[in-house]
């Protein structure tokens, strides 16, 4: 599971009730709302393997896509997974793949995870990075 400092994890994403409460209140260039959904949650065995990292970068398997994102223990996430709230951050890492369903995979998307000292750019700016200066 584990090469070099990095951590492969199923990702599942999905709304959280404040994600839906700041979304829908056109709060998405807000701190709060970055503070809601620029996180990554994992098993608390998992947080404390990977060092208790404040911050994580996640990656695509291909490694072509990445996004660092807040990271926190959650006792509801099981072993080898991580949650991330359904948002920009999320759909950076998120598979694009739709198997002829037309939605992408939202669960169980493999992705690596590792520590970083990046910054967790809030949606503005990650929009920015990624739609009008590339990847």
């Amino acid at each position: 599971m584990q090469a070099n400092n990095m951590i492969e994890f199923l990702l599942n994403t999905g709304s959280t009730i404040e994600e839906g409460r700041l979304a829908k209140g056109g709060s998405k260039l807000t701190e709060e709302y970055t503070q809601e959904c620029a996180v990554c949650k994992m098993n608390p065995k998992d947080f404390r393997e990977m060092g208790l990292p404040k911050r994580v970068l996640i990656s695509t398997m291909n490694g072509l896509h990445s996004v660092a994102v807040y990271a926190y223990a959650a006792e509801s996430v099981e072993p080898g997974q991580i949650f991330m709230p359904r948002a920009i951050w999320a759909n950076v890492v998120v598979d694009p793949e739709t198997f002829s369903t037309g939605s992408p995979l939202y669960k169980g998307s493999p992705v690596r995870v590792e520590s970083t000292v990046e910054d967790v750019l809030n949606s503005g700016d990650l929009t920015m990075k990624l739609y009008v200066r590339g990847r």
